[in-house]
């Protein structure tokens, strides 16, 4: 699935992107994103790298018996970040989902 988020009336809603091929699904408009760890500067490749990071900003593995998510949850607060269980279909929506609730720690950029 892959396409635009659009936000119109106060209703948010995916709008389809014809042009893109099903492969890549974390592309918006035909370029790909990337997360970025900030202080080294690491792009994040595998679930594996992102579990280490996430592991040492006090993010802990949350098992609610979903097979098709990996969640993670943090004590001091109510926050959970759910990513589809496959890699390949990590994107950007999921992407700022751990930007938001990781302000500086990552970033979403542009991968030319």
């Amino acid at each position: 699935m892959s396409g635009v988020w659009v936000f119109n009336n106060g209703v948010i809603r995916l709008v389809e992107n014809p042009n893109q091929s099903g492969g890549a699904t974390n592309q918006t408009h035909g370029r790909r994103n990337v997360l970025v760890y900030l202080p080294t500067g690491e792009v994040v490749t595998s679930y594996s790298s992102l579990e280490q990071i996430l592991r040492s900003l006090g993010w802990e593995r949350y098992f609610n018996g979903d097979s098709d998510l990996i969640q993670y949850h943090k004590r001091s607060s109510i926050d959970l970040i759910s990513l589809p269980r496959d890699f390949s279909k990590f994107n950007s929506v999921y992407m700022y989902d751990i930007v938001i609730k990781n302000p500086n720690s990552f970033h979403v950029r542009d991968f030319n």
